[in-house]
């Protein structure tokens, strides 16, 4: 497939692969993760006339990986109409914004799956962080309150034992003879 064999080695454990029932190595997919973006990369098939057999395999481990992963987007700039029946849709400019920092110095057309929308969950995680943190500050609150509580219990404990030991000391000073 005339892919960089060098530079794409560094990254071997990026990629998935699919064997024939003989052991034979039919093709291998590149996914990459960055934050919750994946993107699929680096086709390649021994064997041309296996390639959508081996995509729909891959398709299936990708949404499994993507899953575990937490991964809200795909991306990919493989051109195959196998990617387009999945719902891959070409990346206009303006939406280009959301691709991660990493790829944007790749070359070339961009194709995109939104798998989760990733303003809704944010939203729902903001909602429940704040529901989170305003229950740890009434937690800490009322901690603090039994704080003061058991502080104030001490020092007057420690005021009588003090009184009484000036009491005993006055005593034994007065009685002494």
């Amino acid at each position: 497939m005339r892919l960089p064999a060098d530079e794409l080695e560094r990254r071997l454990t990026e990629f998935q692969l699919v064997e024939s029932t003989d052991g034979q190595l039919v093709g291998a997919i590149g996914i990459q993760i960055v934050r919750q973006h994946a993107r699929l990369h680096s086709e390649a098939y021994a064997d041309l006339s296996l390639a959508d057999a081996a995509r729909e395999l891959f398709w299936e481990r990708i949404q499994v990986i993507a899953s575990h992963h937490g991964v809200f987007r795909l991306w990919t700039q493989e051109k195959s109409p196998f990617w387009s029946r999945c719902g891959f849709r070409i990346v206009i400019t303006e939406s280009l914004v959301q691709l991660p920092e990493e790829w944007k110095q790749l070359e070339g057309k961009w194709y995109s799956l939104q798998l989760k929308n990733e303003e809704i969950i944010t939203a729902a995680f903001e909602k429940h962080l704040a529901g989170f943190m305003d229950s740890g500050k009434k937690q800490a609150a009322r901690v603090s309150e039994k704080a003061r509580t058991l502080n104030t219990i001490v020092i007057i404990v420690c005021f009588g034992i003090f009184l009484s030991c000036i009491a005993i000391l006055i005593y034994i000073v007065t009685h002494r003879r």
